[in-house]
């Protein structure tokens, strides 16, 4: 006969340990106001000369990808400090990153009242990035919120459960970063993004830029 389950005087030690996390570089950019000028500046010239494109942005204006192209200096310097991090933030089983050729695109976003960005991912690059110029009014919305990739699965079971993370609180979905001018932002392409209903009157900046390597030879 099995023994009743009160005999059983186990202990347990349980580890708490997370895997597969998400790398985000969350930074500030200091001493850099006269970059951050040039760039608004070279941002709104841009806006005045052309209507922009289609992409995730709705009600908002976006350049075309080559910034790079007609932002001059100011964004030269961007995305060789986005491409800096993203570089420290990556490793390559076979060679360093210096084994490899590293291409960014750029473009420019103004978003006004009312714009917002829906939830996308950027395929076919390594890293994704965003520098915020002007945040527009402060508390009126068009925050940038990123998904948790594993979102589908336990929502699909459960919409109120939220796991515990290694430092005990509850993860969320999805998780609204919060931003000030000089942020920038590099994240993992393929992580789905987007940016809320913005309802300020200022309008808002920001500059995004997708960013690839390739194996030399």
């Amino acid at each position: 006969m099995p023994a009743d389950k009160s005999d059983y005087a186990i202990k347990v030690e349980a580890q708490h340990i997370g895997l597969f996390e998400t790398p985000i570089t969350y930074s500030q950019l200091h001493e850099g106001e006269s970059l951050l000028v040039d760039l608004e500046q070279t941002v709104r010239q841009r806006k005045a000369a052309s209507e922009g494109v289609k992409r995730s942005n709705i009600g908002s204006w976006h350049s075309d990808t080559d910034m790079l192209v007609w932002g001059g200096a100011p964004a030269l310097k961007l995305a060789e400090t986005a491409l800096s991090i993203a570089k420290r933030m990556s490793h390559f089983l076979e060679g360093t990153v210096d084994s490899y050729d590293w291409y960014v695109r750029m473009w420019a976003n103004i978003t006004p009242k009312g714009g917002l960005n829906q939830p996308h991912a950027h395929p076919g690059n390594l890293w994704a990035a965003v520098l915020y110029l002007d945040l527009g009014d402060a508390n009126a919305g068009g925050a940038l919120y990123l998904e948790d990739p594993r979102f589908p699965m336990a929502a699909m079971h459960d919409t109120s459960l939220r796991m515990l993370g290694v430092n005990g609180q509850p993860q969320q979905y999805e998780v609204d970063l919060k931003l000030q001018r000089g942020n920038l932002i590099v994240f993992p392409a393929w992580l789905r993004h987007g940016v809320r209903v913005y309802n300020g009157d200022r309008e808002r900046l920001s500059i995004a830029m997708n960013i690839d390597a390739k194996r030399k030879g």
